[in-house]
């Protein structure tokens, strides 16, 4: 293109020079004395001033365009991707339609939700109010957790991880696990019991989905935990649990839509279509949420902070912020880490913020790096989750 361009502006610049040759006296296309122009020679000098901004306006190659996704793209092609699906989810034929809406219904149902959502771990508030308080004695912690026999299993599993382990030799105490976690590691604790029943999701034609769903609530909480903290100066471990709750909100769907496709009739049984089940999981995650949430009684501001998160208006509450800002990155560094999208869309997809570049970036390292096998849901011999 450069080239190109030059070679026009030389051709120009040649019969510029040619014109004023002609016009000369004593060439053959000299004028009259009346009617001769100025003199004007085009020397190198001049031609490299005309020449020069045309090539620095130019640039050095044509580089592809990156096309930046929207928030409701990014989250779309993040459930077509848990679901095997590609495009936007089309409307569902009447056999769909009459499916998913027996599941909306059972979420509906007080006691269908409560089968289906996992109940709140009975010492989550203990918890988090130990882990929230930093003058709260070690020993506080430790005798919490050796109450619940899974939080003890799931604290020496992190403690052993590549993560936290400092020494060859194996972690094997409570306490000295709690220190070696601290804080921090202790409301990761909270939030992987928290997330422990999306684990046994059976995943039946969609086998990626719980895995997807887990990589992302896991990506959403952290990322939002930085934007509360940094930015929205909200509770930080009020967005990371949130960030959960919206994902076990996608698996209670998920489990409700497959029971009532299942129950639909052995002989006229309607297959399950990854499209209808993409629009039940856009249209319904956020109210199903919001019940999981008061089932769980959390505070007003965090249910409103769930509500906030239907449409895609930006969230009134600096907390529902700091969700939906977890929940775009989230998405983005699961499809960045699948291969769904390159790393220019990514970067340009980021949501707007008031976070530092250096904040940004170091979050975004962490975001698309694997997580350790602590982190991760075990999984069975043949693949799917426990």
């Amino acid at each position: 293109m450069v080239l190109g361009l030059l070679t026009l502006l030389l051709a120009a610049a040649v019969a510029v020079a040619a014109a004023v040759y002609r016009a000369r006296p004593g060439t053959a296309g000299a004028a009259s004395a009346a009617s001769q122009p100025v003199e004007i020679l085009l020397g190198p000098q001049d031609l490299q001033e005309l020449i020069s901004p045309a090539i620095a306006a130019a640039p050095a190659h044509d580089e592809p365009r990156v096309s930046p996704l929207t928030a409701a793209q990014a989250l779309q092609r993040l459930r077509g991707l848990a679901l095997g699906a590609s495009g936007a989810p089309g409307k569902p034929g009447p056999q769909h339609a009459a499916v998913t809406a027996a599941a909306v219904a059972a979420t509906e149902d007080s006691a269908t939700l409560r089968q289906l959502a996992p109940r709140r771990p009975s010492l989550l508030p203990q918890l988090i109010r130990a882990a929230n308080d930093d003058d709260a004695p070690r020993r506080e912690l430790a005798a919490i957790i050796r109450r619940d026999p899974s939080l003890v299993g799931g604290l020496l599993e992190m403690a052993n991880s590549s993560f936290y382990r400092v020494t060859e030799r194996p972690v094997e105490s409570i306490d000295r696990a709690v220190v070696l976690l601290g804080s921090e590691g202790i409301r990761s604790l909270i939030a992987a019991a928290a997330m422990q029943p999306i684990f046994r999701v059976a995943g039946g034609p969609f086998p990626r989905f719980a895995q997807t769903v887990w990589g992302h609530a896991w990506r959403a909480a952290n990322a939002a935990v930085v934007h509360a903290a940094m930015v929205e100066r909200a509770d930080p471990f009020a967005a990371e649990l949130l960030s959960l709750v919206w994902g076990l909100a996608d698996v209670v769907l998920f489990q409700a839509v497959l029971e009532r496709y299942e129950a639909s009739g052995s002989r006229t049984r309607v297959r399950p279509d990854a499209g209808a089940i993409a629009a039940l999981l856009e249209s319904e995650s956020a109210r199903v949420a919001r019940r999981i949430g008061a089932g769980w009684e959390l505070s007003e501001g965090s249910l409103a902070a769930l509500a906030q998160q239907a449409g895609e208006a930006e969230p009134a509450a600096p907390l529902g912020r700091s969700l939906r800002f977890g929940r775009i990155i989230g998405a983005l560094a699961v499809l960045r880490l699948n291969g769904a999208i390159d790393e220019a869309t990514a970067r340009a997809s980021f949501p707007g913020s008031a976070l530092a570049d250096e904040q940004l970036e170091r979050m975004w390292a962490r975001l698309t790096t694997e997580p350790s096998t602590a982190n991760a849901p075990a999984r069975r011999p043949g693949g799917a989750p426990r």
